[in-house]
């Protein structure tokens, strides 16, 4: 079976990012399975990176260990090795049988496969730089460098970012701006143009800019193109996250789709390509 990495509509192709590497809605979060499966078909497929108690990274999206994983406790306190003893929860609470993945893990997983063309990787950093170590940012860029032309370091700090990235020269980066007052003053007031103004005062080193899906069609509503405004100065933008094709998902899908948007964000990458033509 074809793997669902896009959908082209009236010219343009608009990727599918597989989040939190899912293919299926029903799928494990974080499976080495799923990450080789969609870098070999050319895809763009997400993970989430923590930094853990020796100043590493672990690929987890929760601060608690209890909430995915088989171990308890926050991840910022966990050892390298304790991470690498526990097995993440499947959907459904129970022992998925997959074991937790550290950054080094997933980039010898990388090198040693076959990635398609044009596949991406997505490193979404959920730490500020008050949670690195002093080995932190040299421990990112001995991990990542072998494969830093197959990943793309995003975030919503943008001061933590940058500082990984200038560790490792060429590495492309992505933005998020949508923190949750931000969007908020900037639906209450109106004011997009200056939302995109300060996203790219923020992050002018940016190549791909993260918008939440519903605050991007907000805007539209509103009678301004979000999308075309950050794609008027060259950036990309990816709409997150839209779970599934749902009736009520379904016209949202097909206007970021008309506004000519880069990359959706979805769990579940399949239904998309079964439901939308």
């Amino acid at each position: 079976m074809k793997a669902p990495v896009s959908i082209s509509r009236n010219g343009h192709r608009t990727l599918l990012k597989w989040h939190r590497a899912r293919r299926f809605a029903q799928d494990t979060a974080f499976t080495g399975r799923r990450i080789l499966e969609c870098m070999q078909a050319g895809g763009s497929i997400e993970i989430d990176l923590q930094v853990n108690g020796d100043g590493t990274f672990v690929v987890l999206h929760d601060e608690l260990l209890e909430q995915s994983t088989s171990g308890k406790g926050p991840v910022n306190k966990a050892s390298a090795a304790q991470l690498a003893a526990l097995f993440l929860k499947d959907n459904t609470g129970g022992n998925s049988g997959e074991k937790v993945m550290l950054l080094d893990e997933l980039a010898e997983l990388v090198a040693q496969s076959a990635v398609g063309e044009g596949a991406v990787l997505q490193l979404d950093l959920k730490d500020g730089l008050d949670a690195f170590h002093d080995n932190t940012v040299a421990s990112f860029a001995d991990a990542i460098a072998p494969v830093a032309g197959h990943m793309i370091l995003s975030g919503m700090h943008a001061d933590a970012v940058l500082r990984l990235a200038d560790a490792l020269e060429g590495l492309p980066v992505g933005y998020d701006p949508c923190n949750e007052a931000a969007v908020r003053q900037t639906i209450a007031t109106g004011e997009y143009q200056d939302f995109v103004e300060r996203a790219l005062a923020t992050a002018p080193w940016a190549s791909m800019i993260y918008l939440e899906h519903r605050f991007v069609l907000q805007a539209d509503k509103a009678g301004f193109d979000m999308i075309g405004a950050f794609h008027e100065v060259g950036k990309l933008v990816d709409a997150w996250t839209l779970h599934a094709v749902t009736d009520a998902t379904r016209p949202m899908i097909e206007r970021l789709l008309a506004l000519k948007v880069d990359q959706i964000t979805t769990d579940d990458p399949e239904g998309f390509c079964a439901q939308i033509s």
